[in-house]
C-alpha cells in the first residue's frame, strides 16, 4: 500500500533493506501490543428507527478489531422469551480476515408483545475476554391496519390552553453532519429517521403526531442568510418547502423565532432594514398566512437575541423606537399590533429590565439551564424556580417553556433528560402556574414545550427510538385528559417512507471509508509509545491514509488530494481535511508528543491548524498544531482556549519544516527545524475528549485550514528528547 519506499528510511537511516525489513519484523513480533487481538462492539442496533411488536426487525451488530492480529469467535445472542429468532443462530462464528477492522452479523426477530425488552450479544474471541452489550427496546403495540398511499387526516384534540414547541429545523438533506451526536446516541432516531425536512410529507406527519396530542401550534427557528438588503433566509426549507406545500397546512399554526445570533449576517444593519426590508418580508410570507400564530389581533414575534439589536441600532433607545414603528407598520397591515417575545434562560432582574426597556412585550425561554447533571427531581425543580422567581420578580410578563432535557451538540456541560413520566409532572405544575397569571396575559393562555425536534443537542419530545410516542402521549394527558383513545401511526405502518435516504446513503458510504481506515497495515516503526502514524503514501484515489503504527487508526479524506511530499507523498491543504474518528487512545495522556513535515509558500499565516483536536464545546480538552501569527503554535489548553505556546521565529517558507510539540506534564515544548522554539509552563495530563482528530484543518469544511502540504504525521504517548527530535529533522528530504 506505500507507493515510495524511500520513507521508510525516516526511520531506519540508510541501513541495507535486508537489515530494515529484519528491524521490522521485529517490531510487529516483539511488541505485545501489537501481537494481540483486540474485539469490541461498536455498534448493536436494530434496522427500523422504531420497532413494534409483531412485526420483523433486523438486529446489526458491527464488531472492532483494535489489536494485530486476525481474530476469530463465537457471538451468543440471548433473548427474552417474547422475542423469536426468525433468521439467524444463536450461536454465529466470526472470523476477521486479512486485516479487517470491522465486520457486521445480523438477525431478524420479532417480538410477540409490546413492551421494553433487553436483547444482548456476547462476543467470544478464541483468544481474548468476552465482550456483552445489552440493547433495551422499546415495542410500540402491534397494528393491523391497510397499507396507504396517503396519510390518514390527523384527527386533532382540543386543550384547554393553547399548547406550541418549539421546532428546530437544521435537518436538511444537504447536511448531513448534523446528525453526528444521534449516531452516538441511536436511542434518539426519530420516527422518520435521519429525515430530509424539505419533503411536504415530513410536515404531514408532524402535524398529524402534533395535533393529535394537543400541540396546536410549531415555533421554529428562523435564519436570516444576510442582512442589509432583500431578504435572504437560509435553514427555511421546513418551512418553504415542507410546511407550505403539506396537505394539512390548516390543520396546525406556526409562528418564527428569529435567530439574530449571527452578529452581522443574521440582524439588521439598520432601522430601514429592519422596517423595510426585514418586517415587510414577514408580514406577506408569514403573518398574512391563515395559519400563523395570530392572538387578539396580533402576530406573535419569537427574538432569540434581542439584546443584539442594540448594537445593530445603537442604543436601547433606537431599539424600542424601532418596535415602536414596527407594531404601526403591523395596524398599517391590518393587524391590531405585534406582540414581540425575547428569549431569556434567566432571573437576572437587570437583564430582565433591559428587555422591558427595549420595548419587547413578554419573555420566554427556548430551554431552560440546568446545571451539575441533575437528576429528574433536580431538573423539574430548577425549571420552576425559573418560572415562579420570573413572576415574583414582577418586570416583565413571561410566556412559560418548559424543557425536557439537554446535551448540548457534543455532549458537553450538564446533561440530563427527563423521562415521560417526569415530564407530564413538570408540564402539570407548569399548567397549573400558568393558570394563576393574569388572564389578560399571554401566559395565562400558552405553554411552550421544548423541543419538537432538537435530536442533537438532547431536547425532544417528537416520536423516537426509546421511548416512542411516550412524550407525545404525557402531552395529551396533561393537556387533552378528556380526548378519546387514539392509534398512533409510524409511517411503516400504512407502507409509507422512507425519509433518509439521501442520509442513510452519506453514512453508509462515511461507514465503508471507515472501515478501509481501520484495515491493519504493517508498522513502519518500533515504538511502543507510538500512537498513530500517518504517511499519506496510499494510492492517489484511495479514500484513507492507513495507520503505520499497528493500532488501525486511519484516517478518512475529505476534499484533499495527495501530491509530492517530502518522502513519497503528502496531504495538500487547501480547505479540505483528514478526519481520524474518535478514539479513547487519542489522548488522555500524561505525556505526549506530536510531529510532522509541512511547506508553505503563503507567509503571515494566521489561526491555521495542521493537527486539531481542540473545539469549541471541547475547548479545555484535547491538543493541536498549528499557526499563529505566521509562527508554529503548540496548544495543550487547561481552561478555555489557554496555552497556546507561540514559537519565537517565523515558519519558513518555500521548503520542508519540521514541527513538533512535545509535554511531560508539566512543561510544553515546541521545536521547528530540530531547534527548542518555545515553552510553556502547563501542569496535569491531556484530557481526553470524544472528539475526531482533524488533520489539515480546524474541523471538516472550516476556514482556519492550513495552506500548504503536510506529511509524515506522527503521535506519541510520550516524550520525545531534544535529541530525536534533532535527528529527525536533520534528514533530508526525498529528491
Amino acid at each position: 500500500m506505500m507507493t515510495s519506499v524511500a520513507k521508510h528510511r525516516m526511520s531506519f537511516g540508510h541501513a541495507p533493506a535486508r537489515a530494515r525489513l529484519f528491524i521490522l519484523f521485529l517490531a510487529f513480533s516483539l511488541s505485545p501490543a501489537l501481537g494481540a487481538a483486540q474485539i469490541k462492539i461498536l455498534e448493536f442496533q436494530p434496522d427500523v428507527p422504531v420497532c413494534r411488536a409483531e412485526r420483523l426487525i433486523t438486529l446489526h451488530l458491527t464488531l472492532g478489531n483494535d489489536g494485530a492480529r486476525d481474530e476469530q469467535g463465537t457471538v451468543e445472542l440471548h433473548l427474552p422469551p417474547v422475542v423469536e429468532l426468525i433468521k439467524g443462530n444463536r450461536n454465529t462464528p466470526f472470523a476477521f480476515r486479512d486485516g479487517a477492522g470491522e465486520l457486521t452479523l445480523s438477525w431478524t426477530v420479532q417480538a410477540s408483545q409490546e413492551g421494553r425488552h433487553e436483547l444482548a450479544v456476547e462476543v467470544k474471541p478464541v483468544s481474548g475476554s468476552p465482550v456483552r452489550q445489552t440493547l433495551n427496546l422499546l415495542f410500540l403495540p402491534s397494528v393491523t391496519i391497510e397499507k396507504a398511499d396517503r396519510i390518514p387526516d390527523p384527527q386533532p384534540v382540543a386543550t384547554d390552553i393553547l399548547v406550541g414547541a418549539h421546532h428546530c429545523p437544521l435537518w436538511e438533506k444537504d447536511r448531513p453532519e448534523i446528525w453526528r451526536n444521534v449516531i452516538r446516541h441511536p436511542e434518539r432516531t426519530p420516527a422518520l429517521g435521519f429525515y430530509c425536512q424539505e419533503q411536504p410529507e415530513v410536515a404531514d406527519w408532524e402535524t398529524k403526531w402534533a395535533v393529535e396530542h394537543g400541540i396546536s401550534f410549531f415555533v421554529y427557528c428562523w435564519y436570516r442568510a444576510s442582512q442589509g438588503g432583500p431578504v435572504e433566509t437560509r435553514l427555511s426549507s421546513a418551512i418553504h418547502e415542507a410546511l407550505f406545500h403539506s396537505r394539512f397546512q390548516d390543520k396546525i399554526r406556526f409562528a418564527i423565532m428569529w435567530e439574530n445570533q449571527r452578529r452581522g449576517v443574521a440582524g439588521i444593519a439598520n432601522e430601514e432594514d429592519f422596517l423595510q426590508n426585514l418586517l415587510p418580508y414577514w408580514i406577506e410570507n408569514y403573518f398574512r398566512r391563515p395559519n400563523y400564530l395570530i392572538i387578539d389581533r396580533k402576530p406573535l414575534l419569537f427574538i432569540y437575541r434581542p439584546e443584539y439589536l442594540i448594537q445593530d441600532l445603537g442604543s436601547v433607545e433606537k431599539v424600542a423606537q424601532a418596535f415602536a414603528k414596527a407594531r404601526e407598520l403591523c395596524r398599517q397591515a391590518g393587524f391590531d399590533g405585534i406582540y414581540l417575545l425575547g428569549e431569556y434562560r434567566g432571573t437576572n432582574p437587570k437583564h430582565l429590565q433591559l428587555m422591558k426597556d427595549l420595548g419587547l412585550d413578554y419573555t420566554f425561554a427556548y430551554v431552560w439551564p440546568v446545571p451539575n447533571n441533575p437528576s429528574p427531581e433536580e431538573a423539574i425543580r430548577a425549571q420552576l424556580d425559573y418560572i415562579k422567581k420570573t413572576q415574583e420578580l414582577n418586570i416583565l410578563p413571561q410566556v412559560i417553556t418548559v424543557s425536557q432535557g439537554w446535551s448540548g451538540w457534543r455532549d458537553e456541560g450538564s446533561i440530563w433528560k427527563l423521562p415521560p413520566e417526569d415530564f407530564e409532572r413538570l408540564m402539570r405544575e407548569a399548567k397549573a402556574f400558568a393558570k394563576t397569571l393574569p388572564p389578560e396575559q399571554l401566559g395565562s393562555r400558552i405553554i411552550l414545550l421544548d423541543n419538537w425536534n432538537e435530536w442533537g443537542e438532547g431536547h425532544y419530545i417528537g416520536p423516537h427510538r426509546e421511548f416512542g410516542f411516550g412524550y407525545l402521549d404525557a402531552v395529551r394527558r396533561v393537556f387533552a385528559g378528556n380526548a378519546a383513545t387514539h392509534l398512533d401511526l409510524l409511517p411503516e405502518d400504512i407502507g409509507l417512507g422512507p425519509y433518509d435516504l439521501p442520509i442513510r446513503a452519506y453514512y453508509q458510504r462515511e461507514r465503508e471509508s471507515r472501515q478501509k481506515a481501520r484495515t491493519w497495515v504493517k508498522p513502519i516503526v518500533s515504538d511502543e509509545a507510538l500512537v498513530a502514524y500517518w504517511t499519506f503514501d496510499e494510492n492517489k484515489d484511495e479514500v484513507a491514509a492507513f495507520d503505520y503504527s499497528g493500532h488501525r487508526l486511519g484516517g478518512i479524506l475529505h476534499q484533499i488530494e495527495r501530491v509530492k511530499g517530502w518522502r513519497g507523498t503528502a496531504l495538500d491543504c487547501r480547505g479540505g481535511s483528514m478526519i481520524v474518528p474518535t478514539d479513547e487512545r487519542l489522548s488522555d495522556w500524561a505525556q505526549m508528543s506530536v510531529e510532522c513535515w509541512i511547506r508553505t509558500d503563503q507567509p503571515d499565516q494566521d489561526n491555521r491548524w495542521i493537527i486539531n483536536r481542540v473545539f469549541g464545546g471541547a475547548e479545555t480538552s484535547g491538543f493541536r498544531l498549528g499557526i499563529l501569527r505566521g509562527r508554529p503554535s503548540f496548544q495543550i489548553p487547561v481552561t478555555a482556549w489557554s496555552h497556546h505556546l507561540v514559537g519565537k521565529e517565523p515558519l519558513p517558507q518555500g521548503r520542508w519544516v519540521h514541527i513538533a510539540g512535545t509535554f511531560d506534564g508539566t512543561t510544553m515544548r515546541l521545536y521547528m527545524d530540530g531547534h527548542e522554539v518555545g515553552r510553556m509552563e502547563r501542569s496535569g495530563s491531556v484530557r481526553n475528549n470524544n472528539r475526531p482528530i482533524v488533520v489539515g484543518n480546524y474541523d471538516v469544511d472550516h476556514a482556519a485550514h492550513f495552506v500548504g502540504e503536510l506529511d509524515e504525521v506522527r503521535l506519541y504517548s510520550r516524550v520525545l528528547t531534544p535529541e530525536e527530535i534533532a535527528s529527525r529533522a536533520a534528514q533530508p528530504a526525498e529528491k
